[in-house]
């Protein structure tokens, strides 16, 4: 049996299935992420990718790097609001889709295309992930 470990304190995600809307799928261990991501994220409106960042956090979107679409055919986004010290390895979109994507790829490929939107227990990480808890 795989034993699945909890996704870490500062990293908040946000992106949308091939049928489900968008949601956040990690909430960075936030009280309210939504006040937290729409304050990082003001900025960048509604380019396609695009970095953010002050001395706490960073805010990166980039599309889908597989080309996953949604069913009205749009190139699904990964909105990351980062915080701590992943946050200042950060500077770019490319540090980005090289340091988060592989974090939450294997994840994403379960859920992406699911009828409904990803349930809590559906967000995990197996002993794999390079998000596990040591």
């Amino acid at each position: 049996m795989t034993e699945f470990q909890t996704a870490p304190a500062g990293v908040l995600w946000a992106t949308r299935g091939r049928t489900w809307g968008f949601r956040f799928l990690l909430d960075g261990g936030l009280a309210d992420p939504l006040a937290a991501y729409e304050a990082m994220f003001a900025e960048l409106g509604d380019k396609a990718t695009g970095w953010v960042g002050n001395a706490q956090q960073v805010g990166v979107r980039f599309v889908d790097p597989e080309g996953r679409r949604d069913r009205s055919g749009r190139l699904i986004p990964h909105d990351f609001l980062v915080t701590g010290d992943l946050a200042t390895q950060i500077a770019s979109v490319d540090d980005a889709l090289r340091l988060l994507w592989p974090l939450v790829t294997s994840l994403y490929a379960r859920v992406w295309d699911q009828e409904a939107p990803p349930s809590p227990e559906d967000v995990r990480f197996d002993n794999s992930s390079p998000l596990r808890a040591d």
